[in-house]
């Protein structure tokens, strides 16, 4: 088989959750280990990061293995979903896994995924691991799915865990209360590993609590040694001062979303939990990261800036927690007229997220390209309701190609509601 007939072999065989939804939702980490233990448990043969959280994981993981990087590890990444390709999800040193490792993978344990009958996801897991372990990676920084208990990576027993924060999403998944989602992301503390917090929640600060008591494992809320206490745009970058310990530091980052201002203060509290295990990351390694991690690590979506009259950006944020951020952030700009590209999936609970948007926006609604993609109409119809206007479209090229059209060069655009939508446009 070529690539495209390797893809498409995994996607026919193979249950997809970012395109199917909970249908494809594995509740057990049964598949994973057997499929791991059908490759001699490659998880066992590199360091790891693991990363859990709502909102915020993505960003702190490709931060973080830019600086890894930059210091001279041979890194490791795995994160999903992908926004173009497949093998975004699989990156050593910011390079997307070859074509030809994913086709000869496949080749080599087909029989065995018929047996095992594994979803989308937890196939990829084992690629991702044996692909780190074969190549010899330093560390890998490994980004959970959906979760944390049960979700395919945690098999790993990393170095350290991190969980950036907890908001409410995959409802019908994780629970419907922040304390149910945290627990099932505290699944991933494990044993005497040490567990990086980023964002402290009364709701749910005890939950990790007791699960770090429980694992005899050391625990640090980011928040209360890290503090942006200032900030500055710079055009496409901003710089914030991280004050810790009552000394400051100014760092320049490539990454402009506000969100970043709690990511930035995960990614240094985890730095130095990890020179106390002797990893050699200096300051200066540190900033150079920070300045340039979407070059290093490919990192695109967040609060991406594709155009500037008329200014057009594009985000990723999907879920009440990241289009609340969002919003501040476009009002920030206080451009006289906004028009959103508004596209989400059938399977999100979206009243709350809805009733965050602002009325005096033009909304250009549309379908994202997947078989999960709300239809137009009806999210047309949901938004109407509560006093949202605009136009449908049946997809989200056709709704850019009228957004463009209609845009004033001191307008912004704005692309977003879902992954799948700003992935169809960048």
């Amino acid at each position: 088989m070529n690539y495209q007939e390797t893809l498409d072999y995994l996607f026919s065989q193979l249950p997809m959750f970012h395109r199917i939804g909970a249908a494809a939702y594995k509740a057990d980490l049964n598949n994973t280990i057997v499929i791991c233990n059908s490759l001699n448990n490659p998880q066992n043969n590199f360091r790891s990061i693991h990363i859990a959280g709502t909102n915020g994981k993505g960003s702190t993981s490709h931060m973080l293995a830019a600086i890894l990087q930059t210091a001279g590890y041979k890194t490791g990444l795995y994160t999903s979903p992908h926004l173009k390709v497949f093998r975004e999800r699989i990156r050593i040193n910011g390079e997307m896994i070859s074509e030809n490792k994913v086709i000869d993978f496949v080749e080599k344990y087909s029989k065995q995924f018929e047996e095992i009958k594994p979803s989308f996801f937890e196939w990829t897991v084992g690629l991702a691991f044996e692909f780190f372990a074969a190549e010899k990676v330093d560390v890998a920084v490994i980004e959970t799915g959906l979760g944390g208990r049960l979700d395919s990576t945690n098999i790993i027993t990393p170095l350290l865990s991190i969980i950036t924060n907890i908001s409410f999403d995959h409802k019908d998944l994780l629970g419907d209360t922040l304390e149910k989602i945290a627990a099932e992301k505290a699944g991933i503390i494990k044993q005497n590993i040490p567990v990086v917090i980023g964002e402290t929640q009364s709701e749910t600060k005890n939950i990790f609590i007791q699960k770090a008591k429980e694992q005899s494992t050391p625990i640090v809320f980011v928040d209360e040694y890290f503090k942006v206490t200032e900030k500055k745009y710079l055009g496409f970058q901003q710089t914030l001062t991280v004050t810790a310990e009552n000394k400051s530091q100014d760092y320049t980052l490539d990454l402009s979303g506000n969100y970043q201002l709690k990511n930035i203060c995960t990614v240094l509290a985890t730095v130095t939990e990890l020179r106390k295990q002797n990893f050699k990351i200096t300051d200066e390694q540190i900033h150079q990261a920070l300045l340039n991690t979407k070059q290093i690590t490919g990192l695109r979506g967040r609060w991406e800036i594709l155009n500037i009259q008329p200014l057009i950006i594009a985000d990723v944020g999907h879920n009440e927690a990241g289009i609340k951020e969002v919003m501040e952030q476009i009002h920030s700009l206080k451009k006289e007229t906004v028009h959103f590209v508004l596209g989400m999936v059938g399977d999100k609970d979206r009243k709350n997220i809805l009733e965050l948007l602002p009325k005096n926006f033009i909304y250009y609604f549309c379908k994202p390209n997947i078989p999960r993609g709300l239809d137009e109409k009806i999210l047309f119809e949901e938004a109407s309701a509560i006093g949202l206007k605009g136009k449908y479209f049946p997809s989200v090229q056709s709704a850019y190609d009228e957004v463009k059209k209609n845009a004033s060069e001191n307008d912004l655009i704005f692309i977003g509601g879902s992954t799948f939508v700003v992935a169809e446009i960048i």
